[in-house]
């Protein structure tokens, strides 16, 4: 009897969080803080996330209509360096349909879609079928979005990936840009874009800190 050879440790270690992409593609800076530095801090939005998330992801099955349903679904790509676990997954025969579930409503960007589309290709490389789409459920409209996972979406998805597992990988954390996505992000207050971004010049605060007045600019 033929065993299968030992994981890879080093090739695991080096699979980046599924979640990553869609941190990425709100602010790199954000990833890098979650994902370098090790910092989380959680609000109210993220708080509905991860209970939205706790209740769906499961680990149970059941089958509806011929349709099975896995919800916390382990996955890996070893192709395009990435790990996470699938919210829900459908097998529609053996044909699988990745399902991930949001709190909020459609964006205007594509970090859903992208994240979505990854999830796609572990399927693609664990069942080995091609996995042309999903579905992301909004829970504020109660009603799916079908995305098709096409070939601009899957170039996009390849690019995010590779970027941010450069990231990652070099332990490089930007600089911080302030925008008005800040004000939505919970970890603002431990970013601090508006004074990073800005600092104070060193020498005026050394001048006041002795009572010298700082030479006009």
């Amino acid at each position: 009897m033929m065993h299968p050879p030992p994981p890879d440790q080093d090739a695991e270690e080096g699979l980046v969080p599924v979640s990553a992409l869609q941190h990425y593609l709100f602010c790199p800076r954000q990833c890098a803080l979650i994902h370098v530095e090790r910092i989380w801090a959680e609000d109210q939005a993220t708080a509905e996330g991860r209970l939205m998330h706790e209740r769906v992801d499961s680990g149970q099955s059941d089958r509806r209509a011929g349709v099975r349903t896995v919800r916390g679904l382990v996955l890996r790509s070893f192709a395009h360096g990435l790990s996470g676990k699938a919210d829900a997954v459908e097998f529609h025969g053996v044909m699988p349909y990745p399902v991930e579930y949001k709190r909020g409503r459609p964006k205007v960007h594509q970090a859903d879609e992208v994240q979505l589309c990854a999830q796609a290709l572990c399927l693609e490389e664990m069942f080995g079928l091609s996995v042309p789409q999903g579905a992301l459920f909004y829970g504020q409209t109660r009603k799916r979005q079908i995305v098709a996972f096409d070939a601009d979406l899957r170039a996009l998805t390849a690019r995010i990936v590779a970027e941010c597992r450069a990231m990652i990988a070099q332990a490089r954390t930007p600089l911080p840009s302030e925008t008005s996505a800040c004000r939505r992000c919970s970890l603002r207050a431990e970013c601090q874009p508006g004074r990073l971004q800005k600092p104070p010049a060193i020498r005026r605060w050394l001048l006041r800190q002795i009572g010298v007045p700082s030479d006009p600019e």
